[in-house]
């Protein structure tokens, strides 16, 4: 649950009344124990926050030091003020945004690239990552950029490899054209 959905408030906290007296020395041991063993940066810097105001440091003050604003510090204060858990100072998990090029699975994906792009109408014979883009954005339907193509075809585990071109025949007369030693 997040820490917003949980806030509470407290009547009557400033910046004298949240100090010393606020807090139990058993919330500052509980404090500075969760800043020995950090596990997320975010919750690292709003433990201190909050650890040094209970260790009597005016608000202002903390807000100051660690370059952010009083609100911020205040409303983390509140937050552990509720329960008296450092972990309710974590941030809220958040759905983010929707994947680019959602109907683009992995299976999809490998069906084009089984393709032949001259077979397609292109005039490669192997696939790269802008012609594909332009492949799936005009003839499939699916807005993808060249970086998040890039991305999906390493999380399927397609690599690019330059072709190597070999030579279909050896030539005849190589013995007469490199010299005696290269006709073996």
């Amino acid at each position: 649950m997040s820490h917003y959905k949980r806030r509470c408030v407290l009547t009557g906290m400033t910046d004298h009344a949240s100090g010393p007296t606020y807090f139990s020395s058993h919330d500052r041991r509980r404090l500075a124990h969760t800043l020995r063993r950090p596990s997320d940066v975010r919750l690292f810097r709003r433990v201190q926050a909050v650890l040094r105001v209970a260790e009597g440091d005016p608000i202002r003050s903390v807000a100051r030091s660690l370059r952010i604003s009083g609100r911020s510090v205040q409303r983390w204060v509140e937050v552990y003020g509720c329960r008296r858990q450092p972990a309710d100072l974590l941030d809220a998990r958040r759905s983010g945004r929707p994947r680019a090029a959602g109907k683009l699975d992995e299976a999809a994906l490998a069906q084009v690239l089984a393709q032949d792009p001259r077979a397609l109408g292109y005039r490669a014979t192997t696939w790269t990552t802008p012609l594909l883009t332009a492949h799936l954005n005009r003839e499939c339907g699916c807005p993808v950029s060249e970086r998040t193509l890039r991305r999906r075809l390493q999380e399927g585990g397609w690599r690019w490899k330059r072709p190597r071109y070999v030579f279909g025949e050896r030539d005849v007369a190589v013995g007469q054209k490199k010299g005696a030693f290269a006709a073996g």
